[in-house]
């Protein structure tokens, strides 16, 4: 049958299930969300006391920080109500998904309800992450069991891209189908299939991970400062590493499923892992259980300093002023951009740092050995489970790879860490990784079979490094691929993904080559972000030196390749995620298409260091301001909203969002909710303007530019903003640049101009700017502490 997912029931709106709904509602679907009704609220009383609990519920988590919506106009997208008054609506609802307490007492009276008001065939599952699945299904209709499948968000569900899907034997295989596919491309999840095994793929793996890192740290007599320091970004792994990321979880919740795991996995050959040091007992019970308690393994305290982070001492039970940790092999690491390289580099090294490492990963890949085919026959399940439920740059495996499974294995044997039989099959077999690539695609060797065999739905997933063997050109920055079919994909791989002389060497290379060869290009990478901007540092130094004949043309050199991204004679697509701002928004405001993952943030920002943007984004905004200008408003308005938008240095903080700052042009950029289908979907925008006959644009020269009509507006708008206080003397200084380019200089009644006109402008503009005093100390502190200064 064709589903369509119209309304979703949210049934509790704790912590979890008013993410959710978010989550949903940010999608468009709308929502129901129920709790229960206050204990002593008369029957007889107003919604709004019956409605409290998920009410209360529902304001705390729009409150949160990052936000669970992409925009604040789709929270209309959420009804509430409770369960005696409004579980009779969940008939009108596609999909129920149960958020309730973890018994499994209460979640069957939950369903006891359900039973009475749902209609048949309509999807009923539960966000269980301690009950197993095949148990909420005891007692129901068949109907029910038919429909019925665990659907395991992870906190928050909107950042967290983890869903795992676990069936019942009763779950009907049409329902499964559905779940995976609907939550990959209608959520944007990383959609793992599991078995019903306690704590399913990503918290069985997980918390082993960490509770080994309390064993070893132990072991070898090292402190919670130096474990974050060797357990986050440098491995590959989020910023708050292990004791924060427990910290922020819930310290009793990984106690509760480090035990959970020992108690129902009697067979887990390292069940010893998950007993319970005696320090984190008695951290549990002096009820510091991290952040929903205001302390745990580390504590805010206000200082002289204003506030600081203390970490507490696990011998003493006292806490103390951090420490930075210092260890030669993460030294000679930090430098090292390539995650697989530096991982190589840290287990490599003999002193404690690395011998940490050595032990974690001999530890951790003797685990998921055995877990293979426990908790899951695949092991691309394994590794999509912890990056995306995790956020692990890379999964286990494929670490194993990285550091080579046959050599690994033999130095985990010599020090006493036992594998799975299959490894050794394996190995015996003439196979000697886990996964490969052939032809573009992704194969993971599947135990089963013997064999290699292509991830499932692998296709959807471009991945430019897959398309190595078909590499067009490099250079020490950037690298063409053919990616098939006709189209050429283009990534830069620089510190931040930062855009400088050689990127744009690269991009003007690129374009060249595509018109001569092929239908159009990709614009893409696969880095933490798309490109956090222009290469300040660059700027920072030839101002200094007074170089301006040679920022000059490095400025121009900006604007012109902007323009021939622009002016190409193929379909030029960019594929944004992460930061795209300054630079590298105006290298998507000038792409015939705009494939932007849901999780973009982008926006002009170079107002914070005191500059206008110089690469076109000035321009572009006005052209486009021109071309959203209408008869029935006055004509200063919509260049406003663009100007403030710069002045502001406003970050749309979602795809969606950027929709709404102009940014992203609605009927024509699109949003791809997976970030791992977003290339792809560029790569398909790129045939079809092709197929169509794209036809390259040509040049502007009908925009209208207002002069001294918008400029009297602009500049009473700012003085008012410097009088309030809201605006320093040089953030006014600067902004008044910004509108003389904006307004396209002091005329004295509105024209039309050309686009080479507004970017002679900008470009004056941006060259005076880098002579004030005052926009190199912003520069200088931006590149010094990574933070602006208001000055």
């Amino acid at each position: 049958m064709k589903r369509v997912i119209k309304k979703v029931a949210i049934l509790g709106s704790g912590v979890m299930g008013s993410r959710i709904a978010c989550h949903f509602a940010g999608i468009g679907v709308k929502v129901l969300l129920l709790d229960i009704v206050p204990k002593d609220t008369p029957t007889d009383a107003k919604p709004t006391l019956k409605n409290k609990i998920v009410n209360d519920a529902l304001t705390a988590t729009l409150k949160s920080n990052p936000s669970p919506v992409y925009t604040k106009e789709v929270i209309t997208n959420i009804t509430t109500g409770n369960f005696d008054d409004n579980m009779k609506d969940i008939a009108t609802c596609d999909w129920i998904i149960e958020v309730v307490i973890e018994r499994l007492d209460i979640k069957h009276q939950v369903y006891e309800k359900v039973e009475q008001f749902r209609k048949a065939g309509t999807l009923i599952t539960s966000n269980t992450s301690g009950i197993p699945i095949h148990l909420l299904s005891q007692g129901r209709s068949d109907d029910f069991k038919k429909h019925f499948c665990g659907t395991h968000f992870f906190n928050p569900p909107r950042y967290l891209r983890l869903l795992e899907i676990i069936p019942t034997p009763d779950t009907d295989a049409e329902v499964v189908d559905f779940l995976m596919q609907y939550g990959d491309i209608f959520l944007g999840k990383t959609t793992v299939l599991c078995k019903d095994t306690p704590a399913f793929i990503a918290n069985r793996i997980g918390v082993f991970s960490i509770m080994s890192i309390f064993h070893i740290m132990e072991k070898q007599g090292l402190t919670i400062d130096e474990i974050d320091d060797l357990t986050g970004p440098i491995i590959g792994r989020p910023k708050s590493a292990t004791f924060r990321t427990a910290d922020v979880v819930g310290i009793d919740t990984l106690v509760k499923v480090a035990k959970g795991v020992a108690e129902n996995c009697p067979n887990d050959e390292a069940k010893e892992i998950f007993n319970i040091p005696t320090w984190l007992n008695k951290v549990v019970d002096n009820n510091w259980l991290g952040d929903k308690t205001g302390q745990g393994f580390f504590k805010k305290v206000k200082s002289a300093n204003g506030k600081e982070i203390l970490t507490l001492n696990l011998q003493t039970m006292e806490y103390a002023t951090r420490v930075k940790a210092k260890f030669a092999s993460v030294e000679t690491a930090k430098p090292i951009e390539d995650l697989k390289t530096r991982i190589k580099t840290l287990c490599a090294g003999t002193d404690k740092a690395s011998k940490f490492y050595q032990e974690f990963h001999y530890a951790l890949f003797s685990y998921i050995s055995h877990r293979i085919p426990e908790i899951s026959d695949e092991i691309y399940r394994v590794d999509d489970a912890m990056m995306a439920g995790f956020g692990w740059e890379i999964g286990a495996f494929e670490t194993w790879d990285v550091l080579g499974v046959a050599k690994t294995a033999e130095a985990m044997k010599a020090n006493g860490y036992k594998l799975a039989s299959w490894i050794d099959e394996m190995l015996q077999s003439g196979a000697q990784s886990f996964y490969k690539i052939e032809k573009g695609k992704r194969l993971y060797y599947d135990i089963a079979t013997k064999n290699y065999q292509p991830i499932p739905g692998g296709e959807s997933f471009l991945v430019l490094n897959n398309h190595a063997d078909k590499l067009i050109w490099k250079s020490s920055a950037c690298k063409l691929y053919d990616i098939g079919d006709g189209v050429a994909g283009f990534e830069w791989n620089t510190k931040m993904n930062s855009i400088g002389g050689e990127v744009l060497e690269g991009l003007n290379k690129a374009i060249a080559i595509a018109e001569e060869k092929f239908k159009g290009l990709v614009i893409a990478n696969e880095s933490a972000n798309f490109s956090a901007g222009a290469n300040v540092g660059m700027i920072f130094m030839l101002a200094i030196e007074q170089d301006y004949d040679e920022l000059d043309m490095a400025i121009r050199m900006f604007q012109n390749s902007m323009m021939r991204l622009r002016y190409s004679s193929v379909p030029v697509v960019t594929a944004p995620h992460g930061l795209a701002l300054g630079g590298g928004c105006e290298m998507n405001l000038h792409a015939d298409k705009i494939c932007a993952a849901a999780e973009t943030y982008i926006g002009l920002v170079e107002l914070g260091v005191g500059l206008i943007p110089g690469g076109g984004g000035t321009k572009e905004f006005v052209l486009r301001a021109s071309d959203d200008l209408h008869k029935d408003e006055p004509e200063t308005n919509t260049l406003k909203e663009r100007f403030l938008s710069i002045a502001t240095a406003k970050v749309a903080t979602s795809a969606f969002e950027a929709y709404d700052l102009g940014i992203l042009r609605k009927g024509h950029d699109d949003v791809v909710m997976n970030i791992g289908r977003r290339i792809f979907e560029a790569k398909k925008s790129v045939i079809e303007m092709y197929d169509k006959g794209y036809t390259m644009p040509q040049q502007r020269k009908d925009i209208k530019v207002l002069g001294r009509l918008g400029l009297g507006a602009m500049l009473a708008g700012i003085n008012g903003m410097w009088r309030a206080n809201y605006a320093t003397d040089h953030d006014a200084f600067v902004a008044k640049k910004l509108a003389y380019v904006m307004c396209g200089g002091d005329l004295s009644e509105p024209q039309l101009v050309s686009e080479q006109y507004l970017l002679d402008l900008e470009r004056e503009t941006f060259l005076s700017l880098c002579g004030e005093k005052k926009t190199l100390e912003r520069i200088q502190s931006v590149l010094k502490t990574g933070k602006p200064l208001r000055n």
